[in-house]
């Protein structure tokens, strides 16, 4: 990444110097960006005007405090002005940025679910700033599917297969570099928040996986300001956008500017022990119906019924749940008729 010094003299202070002081001007000193100060922050940063001291600087103070729904909103209108990408058919963007560790990415099964009934699903990410996780975007491989490597790619992929995953780094190569400095820095920043938020085709309907509780009402409030039509969120798996069926699931939304929660129960009174090793062959296996994993199947229908109950496919979490189960058995003829009794 690189990043243009234009030469000063030396008592002239630098525009970003304003937005450094007003994060880190002590306990009683500092205060929170506006929306407006946010985008002018991001839209600086994305058109290489900070130092690499001023990005480590103001990545780390807001890293401290955490950002505001104000915040975010800011950041993630600055970076959609970054790359432009016309309007193409999606239903439901779905990011998918974390990784997981513990179990395999069941999800993914879900979203290919999706498409299968017709729902168009565009996946973004970003892989390997974590180590020892298991990314989006090497996991396709194992599904005989692969990645779109550019933005007439992933188009022709949602029209070709209702579904295509594009990493960040094709659409917002800034952003995956400031990503990257995650091992260096030590920690996350909000560029790993204002990801989630992108939507990069304007999807009428997104959902996100969080892995902290307390961000998912600030991406709740953030989808509002930012008019994103519907929303869901939810403390995922691993920090995806999973469900886990041993787990209740606390979902929070926006819907037409109306913020609502809602509770989606445990599928399993006792929980399963995590598997010793992520085998991602196993994606396969349960996809193709060669193998059942009660826990698998259950994170895969469980999450694909939180997305139908978004998209407006069911009214409630009961029909949500058995629409997603009728997809998924509905893929095995035989067994779907002997789970009607036919």
């Amino acid at each position: 990444m690189t990043f243009t010094h234009h030469e000063q003299t030396p008592t002239a202070e630098h525009p970003f110097a304003d937005i450094v002081r007003i994060l880190g001007k002590g306990k009683k000193g500092s205060r929170p960006l506006t929306q407006d100060e946010a985008f002018r922050a991001m839209d600086m940063i994305l058109t290489d005007q900070v130092l690499p001291i001023q990005l480590g600087a103001f990545l780390m103070l807001m890293r401290v405090k955490e950002e505001t729904p104000e915040e975010l909103a800011g950041f993630t209108l600055a970076a959609k002005a970054s790359f432009d990408l016309a309007d193409t058919k999606v239903d439901l963007d779905w990011s998918s940025y974390a990784g997981k560790r513990r179990h395999l990415p069941w999800f993914l099964l879900s979203a290919l679910l999706l498409a299968e009934n017709g729902i168009t699903v565009f996946m973004h990410g970003d892989h390997g700033h974590s180590a020892g996780r298991l990314y989006t975007e090497n996991m396709l491989e194992f599904l005989g599917m692969r990645p779109a490597s550019s933005i007439n790619e992933a188009k022709q992929q949602l029209d070709q297969q209702n579904f295509s995953y594009l990493s960040l780094a094709h659409f917002c190569p800034k952003l995956h570099d400031i990503i990257g400095l995650r091992p260096i820095l030590g920690l996350r920043s909000p560029v790993h928040t204002l990801v989630r938020l992108l939507n990069p085709f304007n999807a009428k309907y997104s959902i996100q996986g969080i892995f902290h509780p307390g961000y998912r009402p600030v991406h709740q409030q953030a989808a509002a300001l930012l008019n994103q039509p519907h929303m869901a969120v939810l403390k995922g798996e691993g920090g995806e956008t999973e469900r886990n069926p041993d787990m209740e699931c606390l979902v929070q939304s926006v819907h037409n500017g109306e913020l609502s929660d809602e509770n989606w129960p445990a599928l399993f009174a006792r929980r399963h022990v995590k598997p010793d090793i992520l085998d991602p062959q196993q994606l396969a296996v349960i996809w193709q119906g060669k193998a059942e994993d009660e826990f698998a199947i259950a994170s895969v229908i469980g999450t694909a019924a939180i997305a139908l109950k978004l998209l407006g496919k069911a009214d409630t979490q009961e029909q949500a749940q058995l629409l997603a189960t009728h997809y998924w058995l509905g893929r095995d003829k035989e067994k779907y008729l002997k789970s009607l009794n036919i």
